[in-house]
C-alpha cells in the first residue's frame, strides 16, 4: 500500500485540521465559483512590492507622440535588478486580435534579469515583437503581448487632452486600456526555465510571480502611455490622468482553453492550490475568535463585493444572472450577521452551505481568511510543489483495485453507456495552436485526442483490474502494467494522488454538457482574476490587478485592501 498521504504542515498547536471533502471542494461547479483570495498569486505579488518598497523606475521613454516606441523600465527588488522591456507600435485595428494565432500586437513585452545593454536591446527588439516566431536568451524571464481595449483606449486619450478625467462609469464598463493576450514563461521560445526562475531569483520563486509582475507593469506602461499621448496632442490642455482613476485601471486578460490542461496536467501543483486554500479556511474556522470587529469588518467587505459585482458590465446573460443572484444571496447573509448578535464562524459556514449557492459561499470563504492575515499568509511559502507521479509496482491488484473505489468514486459513479458522456474529445489544433472541442464521431482528429479523459481512463483502468483479479492472471501492479501498458500512466495517477488530499477534478470531460469555463475560472481565481465576462463557454475576458496600487505608491502606507474594487466617485472640476 501507499505510504501516508503527504499533506501540509498543517500544524497549530499540532491540532489536526478538519479540512473540507474532496468531493465537496473538487466538484467542477464548485471549482469554477472560486473568487480571488489573499493568497491568490496577485495579492502575495503586491505585498512584496509594497512592504519590501521594490524600486521602479523608468529609465528608457522613447515614445513618439503617438504613442509608438521603446520603453524600458529598472526594477530593484531586495534579492535583484531586473529589467522590463517595451515595444509599442502602430496596429491597424482591424489586425487587433484576441487569438493565438494574431502574429502583431498593440505592445510587446519581456522581464529580463538585470540590466539591458545596446547588444541585447537589439537582439530584443528584433524577436519580442515577433512572439512565439521569435527567439530570446536565459536573460528573459517572461515574454507577453497585450493589445488596446477599443472601448477604452482612444476614448480616455481624448478626455485626457481635453481637459477632462474619464468618467467612472465609463471606466466602469471595462476596466482597462490594454488586454493581455498570453503570457509566456518556464523556457519557452528561449527564455529562462522554472528551476532556473525559482533558483536564482527569489523575489519570483512563487508559482507564476513573474508572470504576474509582468502584467502588473503592462498595466503600469499603459497608464504613463495614455497621459504620453494626451499631453503630445493637445499640450495647452491635457490633463494628467487622477491617480485615483489610475487606480481603478486594471490590465485586462483574454483566457480560452489553452488554460484548461494544465489543470489536469498538474495535478499535484492543482491540489497543493487547493489544500492551501483550505488549510486557512480550516484555520480560521477553528481559531478565528468572531469578535464584534471581525464581524463588522466581515459585513463592511460583504458590502463592498456586493457593490463591485453591481458594477460588473456584461452582454453574457448567464453571468448576468449569476452575479445577480450572488448580490441577492449577500442582502440575505447580512441580515443574517445583523439578526445575531453571537456567533463562531463555522454556523455561518454551515448556513451558508445549506442556503447559498456555491459562488456565494465562496465568496465569503475568501473574506473569512481575509479578516485574520495571521492564519493564512505564512502558508504562501508552500504553493510549490516537486511534481511526480510514481507507480508503486508491488502494490497488490485488490488494494489499487481499493484505492480506486476510495478515491475515485466519482469517476466510477459516472455512467458511460449513456449516449452524451462520451460526446466530446479535447484536441490542439494544428492550424490554430490552441485546444479545441471536437464532436465524437462528427469531427475528425479523435485519434489525436489529448489525454484528459480521467474518469473515463480510471474506469477502464478499473473495469480491467477487475478482470484480472477475478481471473487471477496478475498478482502485482508490476505485472498488471507489463501485460496492460496502455494502462500505466492511469495507474501511477491513481497510485500518486491517493497519497494528496486533493488533485483531480471530480468531473467527466467528455460530456456534451461540460463547461469548460469553470476550469478557466478556477486557475484564474488563483491568479486573483476578477469581473469575470464570459464570451461563450469557452473563453472568457477577465480584470486583472483592478483597484491595485501604482508604482508611484511604493513606499507609503499599504492597506492591502484592493481586492474587489468599486467605482471612485468621480471629483469636482475646479473652479477656473
Amino acid at each position: 500500500m501507499p505510504g501516508p498521504r503527504k499533506t501540509l504542515d498543517h500544524d497549530r498547536n499540532a491540532t489536526p485540521m478538519q479540512l473540507r471533502p474532496a468531493g465537496t471542494v473538487m466538484d467542477l461547479e464548485r471549482l469554477g465559483s472560486l473568487h480571488p483570495y489573499r493568497l491568490s498569486f496577485m495579492r502575495i505579488l503586491l505585498r512584496h512590492v509594497m512592504n519590501e518598497r521594490w524600486k521602479i523606475r523608468c529609465e528608457t521613454w522613447d515614445l513618439d507622440a503617438e504613442g509608438y516606441g521603446t520603453a524600458i523600465y529598472t526594477i530593484d527588488t531586495p534579492h535583484s535588478r531586473f529589467s522590463f522591456v517595451v515595444f509599442a507600435q502602430h496596429l491597424d485595428s482591424a489586425r487587433r486580435s484576441d487569438r493565438v494565432i494574431a502574429d502583431q500586437w498593440d505592445m510587446t513585452v519581456t522581464l529580463c534579469a538585470g540590466d539591458v545593454d545596446d547588444a541585447q536591446l537589439q537582439m530584443l527588439r528584433a524577436n519580442v515583437p515577433l512572439q512565439e516566431a521569435g527567439r530570446i536568451d536565459a536573460r528573459s524571464i517572461v515574454l507577453s503581448r497585450a493589445n488596446k481595449s477599443s472601448r477604452n483606449f482612444d476614448y480616455v486619450v481624448g478626455e485626457l487632452a481635453a481637459g477632462r478625467q474619464p468618467a467612472p462609469a465609463s471606466v466602469a464598463r471595462v476596466g482597462y486600456l490594454y488586454r493581455t493576450t498570453a503570457v509566456y514563461g518556464s523556457g519557452k521560445f528561449g527564455m529562462a526555465d522554472w528551476q532556473k526562475v525559482r533558483s536564482l531569483y527569489p523575489d519570483f520563486a512563487l508559482p507564476f510571480a513573474a508572470e504576474m509582475f509582468t502584467c502588473y507593469m503592462i498595466r503600469q506602461f499603459s497608464l504613463a502611455q495614455a497621459d504620453h499621448i494626451a499631453r503630445a496632442r493637445a499640450p495647452g490642455t491635457a490633463v494628467k490622468m487622477d491617480d485615483g482613476i489610475k487606480r481603478y485601471f486594471g490590465i485586462g486578460n483574454a483566457t480560452g482553453l489553452g488554460m484548461a490542461p494544465f489543470l489536469i496536467n498538474h495535478p499535484q501543483l492543482i491540489g497543493r492550490w487547493i489544500e492551501v486554500r483550505e488549510t486557512a479556511l480550516a484555520r480560521v474556522i477553528q481559531f478565528g475568535s468572531p469578535t464584534a470587529e471581525k464581524r463588522g469588518y466581515l459585513h463592511c467587505l460583504l458590502q463592498k463585493a456586493s457593490l463591485h459585482l453591481r458594477e460588473i458590465d456584461t452582454d453574457n446573460e448567464l453571468q448576468n444572472s449569476c452575479n445577480a443572484a450572488v448580490i441577492g444571496e449577500l442582502e440575505d447573509i447580512l441580515g443574517w450577521i445583523s439578526s445575531r448578535e453571537l456567533f463562531n464562524w463555522a454556523e455561518l459556514v454551515e448556513h451558508a452551505a445549506q442556503t447559498l449557492g456555491p459562488e456565494t459561499q465562496e465568496l465569503i470563504n475568501s473574506f473569512l481568511m481575509e479578516l485574520y492575515p495571521e492564519l493564512s499568509d505564512d502558508l504562501e511559502g508552500t504553493l510549490c510543489i516537486e511534481e511526480s507521479l510514481e507507480l508503486i509496482p508491488g502494490q497488490s491488484l485488490a488494494d489499487a483495485k481499493a484505492l480506486i473505489e476510495t478515491h475515485y468514486d466519482w469517476a466510477l459513479a459516472v455512467d458511460f453507456s449513456r449516449p452524451r458522456s462520451r460526446d466530446v474529445f479535447w484536441y490542439r489544433s494544428m492550424e490554430k495552436s490552441e485546444p479545441r472541442l471536437g464532436r465524437r464521431g462528427v469531427e475528425p482528429g479523435e485519434e489525436k485526442a489529448m489525454p484528459l479523459a480521467i474518469a473515463y481512463d480510471v474506469r477502464q483502468c478499473y473495469d480491467r483490474l477487475c478482470d484480472s483479479i477475478a481471473a487471477e492472471d496478475c498478482r502485482s501492479v508490476a505485472e498488471f502494467a507489463i501485460r496492460f501498458p496502455e494502462l500505466r500512466s492511469t495507474l501511477r495517477r491513481v497510485q500518486s494522488l491517493a497519497q494528496s488530499t486533493y488533485g483531480d477534478i471530480h468531473a467527466n470531460l467528455l460530456d456534451s454538457d461540460v463547461l469548460p469555463i469553470h476550469l478557466l475560472r478556477c486557475k484564474l481565481s488563483f491568479f486573483g482574476v476578477s469581473k469575470f465576462d464570459p464570451k461563450s463557454r469557452l473563453w472568457v475576458r477577465n480584470t486583472m490587478f483592478q483597484g491595485a496600487p501604482l508604482v508611484d505608491d511604493i513606499g507609503t502606507d499599504f492597506a492591502d485592501d484592493w481586492y474587489f474594487p468599486v467605482m471612485p466617485a468621480p471629483r469636482e472640476r475646479p473652479l477656473n
